[in-house]
């Protein structure tokens, strides 16, 4: 298994942060089932809140929901708190007449086949919570724009905060607010791809990623289902953990982690890789086992999932495309070591044992990278503080 998340070169991205484990979250092993098009049906957790406000955000930001009325207004139905609908409706109709521009690219008029809208979750902060509410802030990565013209989709950065309200034994929608997100640069190494190289991400082609909240006692994700959507969750789960601050920092964490999601005939060899990596991260930033520096600056690390695409699948076996972008650098005084973000695409291997999907590979492809945020600066190294940590971490799949 080939960890490629966080060692400095353009397939990976510098980064990570630690804190210390919270204890596991309550147990849950319900999977979110969908509702026209939105996944609901929550553990109540503070990890289903953050699931939920992730995944009411990739909705609200997919194509389908900015291009069909119909759908979208359905969609709102589903999410939304019953009396925070209409106002819900109201908000994302507006949200989908201002992103029209963002859509088409260069060509005339949008063309939803054609569409590239994708919104990655690459940290999720509970700024509240209790029995009856939460509020989420996420920092999300967004990629819009065509496949077709010559005018690459251009990333974004947004601040999303989601309030959510527990009703009907679920996380509903009660109220969002998006702003300016903090913006990192995309790694200088890669070079953004022409339109046409998005075609394998348009909405036939590849699906969002779905979080759930689930978790077993250890904390680490609950067994999936056997069917393509457990195997695409699996894959999901996997990129995002080894990118979680604690796989370069905590060595128990590590082993625990890898424990739980590699397969047995590759659990020896990727323990050891990892480890290997892990130490290769430290010694390169200069950080030590709480995760900062000589300085106190802080290693960042996230991953976020904007896509998923099968490869093949078989009730035993296996293998996922993710399209992913990977935060990674350091929050401090230093701005040569802000945080970058890199676009890259992982294939996952997995295997059915141990009634759940497992790994047996993770290796990087072909990167696969949008224009820049135009006319929008790079925040300092040391914003980026705000997204690191532990209980910053989004919510698995």
């Amino acid at each position: 298994m080939i960890v490629s998340l966080a060692t400095g070169s353009p397939s990976a991205p510098a980064s990570s942060a630690s804190a210390p484990a919270h204890p596991a979250p309550q147990v849950n092993a319900e999977r979110a089932r969908e509702v026209d098009g939105v996944p609901v049906g929550y553990p109540h957790t503070q990890d289903g809140a953050k699931a939920a406000a992730a995944n009411y955000t990739v909705v609200s930001g997919s194509t389908t929901f900015l291009t069909n009325n119909e759908q979208r207004h359905r969609a709102v139905a589903a999410m939304a708190a019953r009396d925070a609908v209409d106002a819900a409706g109201k908000k994302a109709d507006l949200a989908a007449a201002q992103a029209v521009s963002s859509l088409r690219g260069d060509t005339p008029e949008v063309s939803a086949d054609q569409t590239i809208a994708r919104t990655g979750v690459l940290a999720a902060r509970v700024l509240g919570y209790g029995d009856q509410g939460a509020m989420v802030r996420l920092w999300t990565t967004t990629v819009r724009g065509s496949a077709a013209g010559h005018a690459t989709p251009v990333a974004g950065y947004q601040s999303v905060t989601v309030t959510l309200v527990w009703e009907s034994n679920d996380w509903k929608l009660k109220d969002s607010s998006i702003t300016t997100g903090l913006v990192a640069p995309i790694d200088v190494r890669q070079a953004s791809n022409v339109a046409g190289d998005f075609s394998g991400y348009v909405p036939a082609a590849a699906e969002d990623p779905v979080v759930t909240g689930a978790t077993r006692p250890d904390g680490f994700p609950a067994a999936y289902e056997k069917n393509e959507r457990g195997a695409q969750a699996a894959a999901v789960s996997a990129v995002m953990l080894y990118g979680d601050p604690r796989f370069f920092t905590d060595d128990d964490w590590r082993h625990q982690m890898l424990a739980a999601t590699a397969a047995p005939s590759v659990l020896k060899s990727v323990t050891s890789d990892s480890d290997s990596t892990a130490r290769l991260v430290a010694e390169n930033r200069g950080v030590g086992p709480d995760g900062k520096s000589a300085d106190g600056s802080e290693l960042i690390t996230r991953t976020a999932a904007l896509a998923t695409r099968t490869i093949s699948f078989s009730d035993q076996a296996a293998s996922i495309e993710l399209w992913t972008a990977s935060a990674g650098g350091v929050a401090g005084k230093d701005e040569t070591r802000r945080p970058q973000v890199a676009f890259l695409r992982m294939t996952v291997d997995l295997v059915w044992i141990d009634g759940t999907w497992k790994t047996t590979d993770v290796t990087p492809s072909a990167p696969l990278v949008p224009s820049p945020p135009a006319m929008q600066q790079a925040d300092s190294a040391d914003s980026f503080a705000t997204v690191g940590g532990v209980d910053n971490a989004p919510a698995t799949a």
